[in-house]
Parts: C-alpha cells; sequence; structure tokens
C-alpha cells in the first residue's frame, strides 16, 4: 500500500483527534448529550470542535484525489509527498485553529486544498 493511501488513513482520523482535545481537555463533557456539550463549548475548546468539523469537509476530496491519481497511473512518490504534505499542512490547520492564528490557518487550508488539487495532474 502506497504512503499515500495510509495519509488518507490519518487524515480519517483527524476528526477524532481534534474531538477529543474538545471534549477531554475540560471538565463537563456529557456523552448523553453530546452535541448540547460541544454547542456549549468557547474559546479553544469551540476552535477544536470547529476543526473537527472542517476535517470532515476536507476529507472527501483529499481521499479522491488521492484514489483518482492512483487510477490514473499518476507518478507515485510525487502523490506519496503530496499526501504527506496534506497531513502536514492540516495538522497545522488545527494547530493554528486552537491557537486562534486565524490568518496561518487559512494559509494551511489553502496550502493543503493545493495539494489534492495538484494530484490530478502528478
Amino acid at each position: 500500500m502506497s504512503t499515500a493511501f495510509y495519509c488518507v488513513l490519518v487524515a480519517s482520523l483527524l476528526p477524532i483527534l481534534w474531538t477529543g482535545v474538545a471534549k477531554f481537555s475540560g471538565p463537563g463533557f456529557n456523552n448523553f448529550k453530546p452535541r448540547d456539550f460541544q454547542a456549549s463549548l468557547s474559546g479553544w475548546r469551540q476552535r477544536a470542535h470547529w476543526a473537527h468539523l472542517n476535517s470532515f469537509e476536507a476529507l472527501p476530496p483529499f481521499a479522491a484525489a488521492v484514489i483518482i491519481a492512483h487510477l490514473l497511473g499518476g507518478a507515485r512518490p510525487i502523490i506519496d509527498q503530496l499526501a504527506l504534505a496534506w497531513v502536514g499542512f492540516r495538522l497545522l490547520y488545527g494547530i493554528f485553529y486552537l491557537t486562534n492564528s486565524a490568518t496561518l490557518r487559512s494559509i494551511m487550508w489553502f496550502l493543503a486544498t493545493v495539494c489534492w488539487i495538484y494530484m490530478y495532474f502528478a
């Protein structure tokens, strides 16, 4: 299995990482009403929840790009490098979300988006 496919696995786990930060970093988590709990979050814990939601939104185009690039016979080393870069940018995206660094977060979002778009041409 290629490195890029492992990156899809990591990308699938990113939402779990960010929701774990939101839920288990402080008191009050209620597993009987998790959506009510998440709606009541504020500050960096709320931003961790937002990073969780955005990670779900970013996953489908990335996973599709990896699969399509492989099906089209793209250069595997380039696809792998782009996938690794995507994961790195998305991790930084989440960190910058938590630290409320909006400009850096947006730059990471843009760079990650460029990675999956470029996969179609690799």
